[in-house]
């Protein structure tokens, strides 16, 4: 770990870092929303970039924290970048749609892997006393990207082209790159690194699948972060649907109704930074746990424009605690040694779930309806989320949630 008086500085370096690539990927991905409806003219088309997200995401986690254990994972950040703009200039220039979505999907295997070697690195970076708080910015940084990059894009559209806005956020990336230069490296081992094998992925995923069998309190806690992010995919896959066919939302309100999300979760996040010295994990994962189902009951059940903006604001609200709560929990519980490993196994899972509900929500609502469904999955979240209230009140478990031992396990 660093010394806690250069935390500031490696701190804020780091959140520049991610800042930067964050805004990016909107800026990218909307910019390129608009390149295909141009280029083909069809809502198909574009939708297909949505699917390579979680194929990409699939493909790169079977294999991927096989390598990111091994290596530096700040090295291997900066590689990232620098591969990812290259790519993401190319995309100005290319005009064939198949030869877009080839570059896409790789675009977003690099983009998942550069996830997860970023989670390893932060753990690795900051001590375990100032994790939360460094969470809660991060969370902070990343929600306020959730405004402002479709605001950046917008602008960089009125200066020139969709294409133009790609090429600044290939600068973009270059200039992480930069910032990931100025951080300390953290390389575990001088031992020259295995070439990546099936017998070795198999083995890292025994490795993964015997902690896990362990250490089951910490599977049971993410387990319910894992379920809560494969119920809200779900969901936010019919919010579109539901504020514009059921509460008759023109696209202008249904935008100002994203903006209060995002006001939400910015508010969320600043009040974890600000006072994450007086919130315990316990409180954070807690509240976190039923209230974002209850801003999904309220957006569900509402009826007007105003309801619908209480729930989206509580949903993100509440949801800003949880994020911060539950990423904490697994930096602390979860061997850095075997990080990269176990988020890559755990996210094979999720997606292929986040797959398969997205769809079975999507067929169920054609059936029987937007409303119905998704007030019903809604319920079901809620019953999840006072399941998370019922493991989180078990006095024996005080003690995970305590920094003296975490402190020691680090």
């Amino acid at each position: 770990m660093i010394d806690l008086n250069s935390f500031q500085k490696t701190s804020t370096l780091l959140l520049v870092s991610v800042g930067i690539s964050n805004l990016g990927a909107w800026v990218y991905f909307i910019a390129l929303n608009l390149i295909v409806l141009e280029m083909t003219g069809s809502p198909f088309a574009v939708s297909i970039l949505y699917v390579l997200v979680p194929l990409a995401s699939i493909t790169a986690n079977l294999w991927s924290g096989s390598l990111i254990d091994r290596v530096d994972t700040r090295r291997l950040m900066m590689l990232l970048d620098v591969l990812r703009a290259c790519l993401v200039f190319s995309l100005g220039w290319i005009d064939s749609l198949w030869f877009i979505y080839g570059v896409v999907f790789i675009l977003n295997l690099m983009s998942s892997l550069f996830e997860s070697s970023s989670l390893v690195y932060m753990t690795q970076l900051v001590p375990a006393s100032n994790r939360q708080k460094f969470n809660a910015m991060k969370n902070f940084v990343q929600s306020s990207g959730f405004i402002l990059g479709p605001t950046i894009a917008g602008l960089l559209f009125l200066v020139g082209s969709p294409t133009f806005a790609i090429f600044v956020n290939a600068f973009a990336l270059i200039g992480s790159v930069g910032m990931l230069m100025l951080l300390p490296s953290h390389l575990r081992t001088n031992a020259p690194v295995e070439p990546l094998s099936m017998r070795m992925i198999i083995d890292d995923w025994k490795v993964v699948i015997r902690f896990a069998s362990n250490a089951r309190y910490v599977m049971l806690i993410y387990g319910l972060f894992c379920v809560m992010t494969i119920f809200m995919s779900g969901l936010d896959s019919l919010e579109a649907s539901f504020a514009t066919q059921v509460l008759h939302l023109s696209e202008s309100r249904y935008g100002f109704l994203v903006s209060i999300a995002g006001i939400g979760i910015i508010a969320g996040s600043l009040i974890n930074s600000r006072w994450s010295h007086l919130l315990s994990l316990s409180f954070c994962i807690g509240f976190g746990g039923i209230m974002t189902p209850v801003g999904y009951l309220l957006f569900a059940s509402s009826s007007s424009f105003m309801m619908a903006s209480v729930g989206f604001f509580v949903l993100t609200f509440a949801l800003a605690f949880a994020n911060t709560g539950f990423l904490s929990f697994y930096q602390h519980h979860v061997p850095v040694e075997i990080m990269g490993r176990f988020s890559g196994v755990i996210n094979v899972g999720e997606s292929v779930l986040v797959i398969l509900l997205t769809f079975g929500i999507g067929l169920l609502a054609e059936i029987v309806g937007i409303r119905p469904v998704y007030l019903a999955f809604s319920i079901l979240f809620f019953l999840i989320g006072c399941y998370t209230m019922y493991v989180m009140r078990d006095r024996s478990k005080r003690n995970y949630f305590t920094y003296n031992q975490i402190e020691e396990a680090s």
